[in-house]
């Protein structure tokens, strides 16, 4: 349980009383101690002095019987317990009282107080040098701590009643001047929490209080300000977001009619051109009149074309529904990046087209197998490397090269030709897009290769290269199946 405010200072008060009373308490206390034992020893000096006086007259001018009933007499009277009579050698001559206090011999040359503690308590012994020896009287005191008791009581009643007044004092001047005020802040503070649009900080007794909660209620009102202005910003964030979203999906609905529309006007183009040599063809032959040597050629040549229009279909077909990917499909066995390099390689070897090629393979070792299968790895490498080929012309260096980074295979394929046009980059991988000559390329190889490597959670990009050229990459997740 945490204590207020209020409490903590009254507590502090009270600590620091205690210790400012406990001092001051058991200063009164040793002073009227001290005081009293002061007093006593010197009544106790002054009536020793004139007992051993009046002793000393007696014992010159009375007879020894006499002097007893003197020192009888006087016993008894003022707190006197004993009264020694001593002689020139310190040697005690006659005593009456309690015995037992004076002493057997005392030296008589000068005046002494002794402190003594008989049987009822404590006493005094005032010795008094004389002419003729010395005098002893032993007066009985009472202890000065009972004697000071009734005081300091009274003391510490004062001190204590002091401080419980002081305490309620500052209680209640607490309570009225800060708790209450604070309580009053707290309340305004809760009601602005609430709900309210303003702060009524109250009017307060104290000037730093009261300054507390004008400043209080200036930032309120600040804070409330920038609040509806932060709303209004909110709103017409979302009033921009919304027309945002709404120029994005439009944007979205005009680039997917653009890409409907070159998927369209380029599957008219590539199948167009086969579809108007078959009709030609067909129509030489329906004419009549040819040879059968013509007439195979024609068929041959139609079967070609025949064969043309299925490649660009089952590209097409297989860009639109990868392999990978759908939940029918049963999972494929994990690819090995260097076997797929090397299969690549013994394929492009025998190609004409790679006869005046330099090819430069580096594979880490120890790769680990990724999510793509072999077969997928090949026709991507494949369709790569042959794509750098028809850009250097059958001329130059291409670079493939393998590696484990970021937790990821990253395969990469580089050459040194005249690298992609700026005006295609943006559309590269779209179907149909393509640098080469009619008829030369579909333009679905870097499609397909996208939706393959994509289809794994993989990327497929045109990255800037150290020299001229072109270098795509491809990244690859790591396969949980090492097999």
């Amino acid at each position: 349980m945490r204590l207020g405010l209020r409490v903590r200072i009254v507590v502090l008060l009270g600590a620091l009383l205690g210790l400012t009373f406990a001092p001051l308490y058991f200063a009164i206390s040793t002073y009227a101690q001290l005081s009293l034992q002061r007093a006593r020893e010197d009544s106790a000096r002054s009536l020793g002095r004139v007992i051993g006086a009046y002793v000393s007259v007696a014992r010159v001018e009375r007879s020894p019987v006499a002097l007893d009933s003197l020192l009888e007499a006087q016993v008894g009277g003022s707190g006197v317990s004993a009264i020694g009579v001593y002689g020139p050698d310190g040697l005690q001559q006659a005593a009456r009282g309690e015995r037992e206090l004076l002493p057997a011999r005392v030296v008589a040359a000068t005046e002494e107080l002794t402190r003594l503690q008989g049987e009822h308590g404590a006493a005094l012994a005032v010795r008094i040098p004389d002419a003729h020896g010395a005098v002893v009287t032993v007066l009985r005191v009472d202890d000065e701590v009972a004697q000071t008791a009734p005081l300091t009581r009274l003391v510490a009643g004062y001190m204590g009643l002091l401080a419980l007044a002081l305490l309620l004092a500052a209680y209640f001047a607490l309570t009225r001047l800060i708790v209450r005020p604070l309580d009053a802040l707290r309340l305004a503070a809760q009601r602005v929490e609430g709900g309210a649009r303003r702060l009524e900080a109250p009017r307060a007794s104290t000037r730093e209080l009261d300054e507390l909660g004008v400043s209080l209620q200036a930032m309120t009102e600040r804070l409330l300000a920038q609040e509806q202005a932060l709303r209004g910003q909110v709103t017409e964030i979302e009033r921009a977001t919304a027309e945002l979203h709404q120029a994005q999906a439009e944007l979205i609905r005009s680039e997917r009619l653009a890409s409907v529309g070159r998927l369209s006007a380029g599957l008219a183009h590539e199948v167009g051109n086969p579809l108007s040599a078959l009709i030609g063809l067909q129509d030489l032959l329906l004419l009549g009149g040819l040879s059968p040597e013509e007439e195979r050629d024609f068929l041959q040549r139609m079967r070609l074309e025949t064969e043309r229009i299925q490649g660009i279909v089952r590209d097409l077909l297989q860009f639109a529904r990868p392999e990978r990917g759908a939940p029918e499909s049963l999972p494929a066995p994990p690819g090995d990046v260097a076997a797929a390099l090397h299969e690549t390689l013994s394929l492009l070897k025998p190609q004409r087209s790679f006869q005046d090629m330099q090819i430069e393979l580096t594979v880490e070792p120890a790769l680990p197998r990724v999510v793509l299968g072999t077969p997928q790895l090949v026709q991507v490498i494949l369709n790569l490397a042959l794509n750098a080929a028809d850009a250097c012309g059958g001329r130059g260096q291409l670079r493939l090269q393998a590696r484990l980074a970021a937790g990821q295979i990253e395969l990469v394929v580089e050459d040194d030709g005249p690298g992609v046009a700026p005006e295609v980059r943006a559309r590269l991988f779209e179907p149909f897009v393509t640098t080469k000559e009619v008829g030369a390329g579909t333009g679905l190889g870097l499609a397909v290769c996208r939706g393959l490597v994509e289809g794994v959670a993989g990327t497929l990009s045109l990255e800037p290269g150290e020299a001229r050229g072109a270098r795509f990459v491809v990244r690859l997740p790591v396969s949980d199946a090492q097999s």
